[in-house]
């Protein structure tokens, strides 16, 4: 147990006010209950600072602080790249997507392909995504967060989980959206707080009486090889992070394909009170992700040198390696377990907090993920096989379903996860055979108004078949590289079908005369600010 009381107690604050804030958030006025539109986006009046808060709420969760930062410990500051490209995505997402959505009034990513495409894309996207949310994220979160409470309380992955579980479903499920983004905003400040005390306290541990600074200049200066954004084909790790590729190829897609079209994320911005609201929601929420790595990555490559240092005695450091075995933080083989081993260094209270922060991330992406599930089966699956029911009758509904996804989910993920050693790259390799297609029929769904049907399920099976082919025949081509390969084939296939099959009626296009792209300056000056910031890092790292 490395836990001490005072650990405890903040926790336990922690939990007690998070659940009160829920609470009172979701109360209902006296003789109203929640209809649809309340319980699924929280009656569409979320203001900007709600929903960036709530973005990076749900998309920080243990695979990103736990995977990401084991990932950080092996790789280094080259898997930053996930986080900081997607500060520009999600700026040209509030430019280019968000307008289209918010003047159709979608309430949900099948609900657009229904509108555009018909009924058999909509429910093979539906089913898609509700498995995808139950087996690959649901699963990864309980699973990272049970890694992290096991490291530092001993308690058992499984009823790790269960307690993960039950907390994220008591605060969440009788409120919907509104419970989940106004709590969000708690979970992000702490959540940021504990990120920075960790950075702090690592690299004043490093650095000793040169301070931070000094600690950030060591850790620089002695494991430089862990500061390349860009990694050469020399590197043990570029099938991961192929080089310029990172830049220009398949990353791209993947971001555009989580930030653009992925329920549980977007779900946030459609439940803006007007267009301006959402944008300025996704620009705060770009700032904050530009911080991420500092808070995240940083961590995992300070461990790598703690380890160094811890092992001094033990092993000539000439020959050793932090990633193989390092029992001084009893990483062996695991990266991922790097964040919560670190977290044991922590003087008391100081590592409740960063607990908090651990157990915030964990819950709200559950939280976000159960409500998007709901939404999902409810609004999309549900409702067309059972029409004119009551709202309070389709609320209950949801709730059912995310209730059921998490209980699959707990039962799932051990079997699933319990032997990887980088989840966090597993997953996005996983979803890889799936984004291409995915980006492909929204891209040509929005803008090419001649895509049909035939040629959107062509692009959504093309993207799985081109992918499992190039991974077969191509094994050494790196994975993003493979995204972005599959992409392009997708695009090209739903082309050619749509061309050679009759075109889509006129009600099915996307009439873009309607939709203004213009943003504010506030919105430009924010994208400029983000775009200059990026550069500047990628050169300093390059």
């Amino acid at each position: 147990m490395f836990l001490s009381t005072l650990d405890f107690m903040i926790l336990g604050l922690y939990g007690i006010s998070l659940l009160a804030v829920a609470l009172y958030v979701s109360r209902e006025p006296k003789g109203e209950t929640k209809d649809t539109d309340d319980y699924f986006l929280a009656g569409r009046l979320l203001p900007w600072w709600a929903i960036g808060a709530s973005l990076i709420a749900a998309n920080i969760s243990a695979e990103q602080i736990i995977g990401m930062s084991g990932s950080g410990y092996v790789i280094g500051l080259a898997i930053a790249s996930y986080e900081w490209m997607a500060a520009i995505t999600l700026i040209l997402v509030g430019k280019f997507l968000l307008p289209v959505f918010l003047k159709r009034q979608i309430y949900t990513m099948p609900q657009f392909l229904d509108q555009r495409y018909g009924g058999t894309v909509k429910i093979t996207m539906s089913v898609f995504w509700l498995a995808v949310y139950t087996l690959v994220n649901l699963t990864a979160v309980l699973w990272l967060g049970a890694l992290a409470v096991n490291t530092l309380t001993g308690i058992d992955y499984f009823w790790g989980m269960a307690a993960l579980a039950s907390f994220a479903v008591a605060y969440s499920m009788y409120g919907g959206l509104k419970a989940v983004a106004l709590t969000d905003i708690i979970q992000v400040v702490i959540l940021v707080l504990g990120g920075l005390f960790i950075a702090y306290f690592t690299m004043k541990m490093i650095g000793g009486d040169q301070g931070i600074w000094g600690g950030f200049t060591r850790l620089h200066t002695e494991l430089p090889g862990k500061f390349h954004m860009i990694l050469d084909k020399s590197h043990p790790h570029y099938a991961d992070l192929p080089g310029i590729g990172v830049l220009v190829g398949g990353m791209w897609i993947m971001n555009i394909s989580y930030w653009g079209f992925n329920q549980y994320i977007i779900q946030r911005a459609l439940a803006a009170k007007d267009i301006a609201e959402a944008q300025s929601g996704l620009a705060f929420a770009a700032f904050l992700k530009l911080l991420m790595p500092v808070i995240i990555v940083l961590p995992g490559i300070a461990a790598a040198l703690l380890s160094m240092d811890s092992m001094h005695n033990v092993i000539d450091p000439a020959v050793l390696d932090p990633g193989l075995c390092t029992e001084a933080l009893h990483v062996c083989g695991k990266p991922d377990r790097a964040y919560p081993e670190v977290m044991k260094l922590l003087p008391a209270g100081v590592r409740g907090l960063i607990f908090a922060a651990l157990i915030a991330a964990i819950t709200s992406s559950l939280a976000s993920m159960m409500n998007s599930i709901a939404t999902i089966f409810t609004m999309d699956i549900y409702k067309g096989f059972r029409p004119r029911q009551s709202e309070h009758h389709y609320v209950g509904v949801g709730r059912i379903a995310a209730l059921s996804a998490m209980i699959i989910a707990l039962m799932a993920a051990q079997p699933l996860l319990g032997k990887l050693d980088q989840a966090f790259q597993y997953i996005q390799e996983y979803t890889g055979f799936f984004t291409p297609g995915i980006v492909a029929i929204f891209l040509l769904g929005i803008f090419w108004k001649r895509t049909n049907a035939h040629g959107a399920m062509t692009a959504i099976l093309g993207s799985l078949v081109f992918s499992i082919t190039l991974k077969f025949l191509l094994p050494t081509m790196p994975f993003i590289d493979r995204v972005g390969w599959a992409f392009g084939l997708s695009v090209a296939a739903g082309i050619i079908i749509s061309q050679i099959t009759p075109p889509p009626h006129q009600d099915r296009s996307v009439h873009l005369g309607d939709i203004s792209f213009a943003t504010s300056q506030r919105y430009n000056l924010a994208a400029t600010t983000v775009a200059l910031v990026l550069i500047a890092l990628y050169a300093y790292f390059w």
